[in-house]
């Protein structure tokens, strides 16, 4: 393969040094003012933000077996049009996960689509039930090297099951992604617990069904002193027991979607059942902590939990349509609305939430990386200052239930590198340019 290099030119690294990137071998060979331009392929970049490319701790790539909302491929374009260089693709497939070969299965689909990194997740239990564990030990020994763990879309409730589990990844320094929903406390919940829940006439989702398992869970962590990761955490409850935690030393790390951090509970009151998800919308309030968790590393990363759906199983009656809806491709905007418009975070802050820290939690070795000399050249490249519309039909995912079609959002990504190479160049999803 011929040594193919690329010079990204006046961008700005991590929002704060305008600096020239000079990418060679799949890596950073040089970083600098003023770089030879000689024999490279030069892209300016002046006024945008250089990132090291994003990590998506939590998606739904439903193959194999439910390719009618989303595939590997599509997922994949869809990640890198919205900066990402790595997905880790959970469990809840059909079939389920929860072997060896099912994850090698996604993997190889991960290498052959070749946008970007795939990290399977394995199920915890088998078949999602929560009853069995399922096989952890054969799953982080296969090819595709498993060391996060998640039933998602169901909660672990038994827990002498999710003992068991926190005990059995200690064996390699794995991690449990819990769904936090304590399911009694949520049969045939529509939404979130409150006054609009009344008005409307919905069965509510009370904030104590997610916040009990919370509290449950960190104490099962400290108890057998393993590694629990928190999925989408979205009541200001919750994140008081994981602060809690974290200042008793237990090994806690949590995440928040970007839709909790914008949108409320009272957008339920359209009956669009696009902002049906689980868990639920939340209130202002809840936002608001969310973000100052976020903020003060409380809650440790942004992740998608997209959650692609057919037409036929989302556009239908509220009560009867899927939980879910997809966030690839707006996540960064959203983050950059939410948070760094709000000086709540500066870009060295986004990119710890949305890269280094998710990487590490992962144990995901070859992302995540600082913009550094010999770093892998994994890269995200976004102008803060032009703004884009979003458009449902023009998305590149398989599916369509975007909740901000006709939002105007802040920051274009504008090119994204994996492996050293362009798969994004002026915000257009290319084929690799080199094998």
């Amino acid at each position: 393969m011929t040594n193919q290099r690329y010079l990204l030119k006046g961008g700005n690294r991590l929002g704060t040094t305008q600096t020239d990137i000079l990418i060679s071998n799949g890596r950073i060979e040089n970083i600098g003012v003023g770089l030879d331009q000689n024999n490279v392929t030069v892209f300016d970049v002046s006024g945008s933000v250089i990132l090291p490319g994003l990590v998506d701790l939590h998606t739904h790539l439903r193959e194999p077996g439910r390719e009618d909302s989303e595939t590997v491929l599509t997922a994949s374009r869809a990640g890198v049009k919205g900066g990402f260089t790595a997905l880790s693709a959970m469990a809840n497939t059909s079939p389920t996960a929860d072997t060896a070969g099912v994850v090698e299965q996604v993997f190889r689909l991960g290498q052959e689509a070749g946008f970007l990194d795939v990290f399977p997740i394995g199920a915890v239990t088998q078949g999602l039930k929560g009853e069995q564990l399922s096989e952890i030990g054969a799953m982080a020994d296969s090819l595709a090297r498993v060391r996060v763990f998640s039933d998602d879309g169901n909660c672990v409730s038994d827990p002498l099951v999710m003992r068991r589990a926190l005990e059995y990844i200690k064996k390699f320094d794995g991690v449990i992604a819990q769904h936090a929903q304590e399911p009694r406390l949520t049969v045939g919940a529509q939404m979130n617990e409150g006054s609009v829940s009344a008005i409307l006439g919905l069965k509510g989702w009370p904030a104590i069904a997610e916040e009990a398992i919370i509290a449950r869970d960190v104490l099962l962590a400290d108890h057998v002193q393993s590694r629990l990761h928190v999925c989408h955490v979205t009541t200001a409850g919750g994140v008081e027991i994981i602060r809690w935690a974290k200042a008793r030393g237990i090994q806690v790390s949590a995440e928040v979607t970007p839709h909790h951090l914008l949108l409320t509970d009272d957008l339920a009151s359209t009956y669009d059942p696009v902002f049906k998800v689980n868990p639920p919308l939340r209130t202002t309030k809840d936002v608001m902590a969310l973000r100052e968790a976020l903020s003060d590393g409380t809650i440790d990363i942004v992740a998608t939990d997209h959650a692609p759906h057919s037409s036929e199983t989302k556009d239908c009656e509220w009560q009867e349509a899927a939980f879910g809806m997809i966030g690839l491709e707006s996540a960064l905007s959203i983050v950059n609305k939410t948070m760094v418009q709000t000086a709540l975070l500066d870009w060295a802050g986004v990119a710890d939430r949305l890269s280094i820290a998710p990487a590490r939690i992962g144990r995901y070795q070859e992302q995540g990386q600082k913009i550094v000399v010999g770093a892998p050249a994994h890269i995200t490249v976004i102008n803060p200052t032009l703004n884009w519309i979003v458009d449902r039909d023009l998305v590149l995912s398989k599916s369509r239930n975007t909740p901000y079609h006709g939002y105007e959002l802040p920051g274009l990504v504008t090119h994204t590198f994996f492996r050293g190479q362009p798969v994004v160049i002026d915000s257009v999803v290319i084929d690799k340019v080199a094998k």
